[in-house]
């Protein structure tokens, strides 16, 4: 049982945000937080002239959404470890709805994203456990007579 098959991986960017929301303050403002998270980060020149900016903000986002994706590939597994993986789970987003519920520097859009991909994660992680256990144990819908 290797650590990163136990360990979500959306753990990341809700750590990052929560490193960036305190930032060495405790229980900084929203406006505080939405600042940072806003603010201009890198501007990539494209091939139309343009330039594409991205905040903060963005970056966990696409970050967060990366480590979804690893964490329903890791979904797929049945064993001990992948059980772990979805209490862990569990647990991240109910810390993420507590964090969004009860503190203001939470209550942005970017970590109410991260909080749903949380929510994605675990309902995934049961639902494919569910499936194969069930294909596993070759449940079908009836019974034959």
């Amino acid at each position: 049982m290797g650590i990163f098959t136990v360990v979500p991986l959306m753990s990341i960017p809700v750590l990052v945000y929560n490193v960036m929301a305190f930032s060495g303050q405790a229980f900084v403002s929203v406006d505080f937080v939405r600042a940072r998270l806003d603010e201009q980060f890198i501007i990539l020149p494209m091939t139309s002239g343009a330039g594409w900016e991205i905040s903060p903000g963005d970056m966990l986002i696409s970050m967060a959404l990366v480590m979804l994706f690893f964490e329903l590939l890791k979904s797929t597994g049945t064993g001990r470890a992948a059980v772990i993986n979805h209490a862990f789970s569990m647990l991240i987003f109910i810390l993420c709805l507590v964090e969004f519920l009860l503190f203001g520097a939470f209550a942005t859009s970017v970590f109410f994203l991260i909080t749903l991909m949380t929510l994605l994660d675990v309902m995934a992680g049961f639902i494919v456990t569910i499936a194969s256990a069930r294909r596993d144990f070759g449940v079908e819908g009836g019974f034959s007579d």
